[in-house]
Formats: C-alpha cells, sequence, structure tokens
C-alpha cells in the first residue's frame, strides 16, 4: 500500500503529457494533461488496453482512424492493437485519468505519419 499526492510528480513534459502516479507492478495509473493545440503521438500497445476519463476541458481521440471528440465525465477504453492519438482542438488545457493494464515495461508501438493529414 502506498499514498502520495499528485503534486508529488511531474507532467513528462513541463507542462503537459502522462504523470504517473503508479507504475506496475499489474497496471499504470496517470494524470494526463495537454494544453491548447497539444496533442500525443500516434501509438499502440500490444498487450496492455488504456482508458481515459475526462476530468476537465475537451479533447479528440482517433482510434483507428475515427474521430471522438469527448468532454468533460466521457470515458473512452482503447483495446490492444487499436492505434491512437490524442489531440486538444479546444482553447483550454484537458485533464484527464489514464489507466494501462496488464502492465508490461515495454509495450508502446509508436507509429510515425498518423494520423495522414
Amino acid at each position: 500500500m502506498f499514498i502520495l499526492n499528485e503534486s508529488e510528480r511531474e507532467y513528462r513534459n513541463g507542462d503537459n503529457g502522462p504523470k504517473y502516479l503508479m507504475v506496475g507492478p499489474r497496471m499504470n495509473f496517470a494524470v494526463v494533461q495537454f494544453q491548447a493545440g497539444q496533442d500525443f503521438k500516434a501509438h499502440y500497445h500490444k498487450v496492455m488496453e488504456e482508458n481515459f476519463f475526462v476530468l476537465e476541458g475537451e479533447v479528440e481521440i482517433i482510434v483507428d482512424g475515427v474521430v471522438h471528440p469527448l468532454k468533460k465525465g466521457d470515458f473512452i477504453h482503447i483495446e490492444p492493437d487499436e492505434k491512437h492519438y490524442l489531440r486538444n482542438v479546444s482553447g483550454k488545457p484537458v485533464k484527464m485519468v489514464a489507466t494501462l493494464a496488464p502492465y508490461q515495461e515495454k509495450d508502446k508501438v509508436e507509429i510515425e505519419n498518423y494520423p495522414a493529414g
């Protein structure tokens, strides 16, 4: 068992990206934040499934080429092998909870030039 406060961790890219509160041994748990106009590199996972729950703002999550606009209170579940890409097209920051399970040390496959356009 452990307890920590979100303020004890930092976002990967300063003011954006994931902020992992837990990594393994069975799942990852993160707070994810993107400022207006920012995005996250397209990728997929071979084994892990990924979930996002929007706490604040609006975001587009493109899964296998289909755009899913999400707002506060929305949840999306992404299966292994589903290519996904996130972008904040709103004028405000977005903040989400993200979980990945089952934990794999190396499972993410980044995709170049996706989505096209």
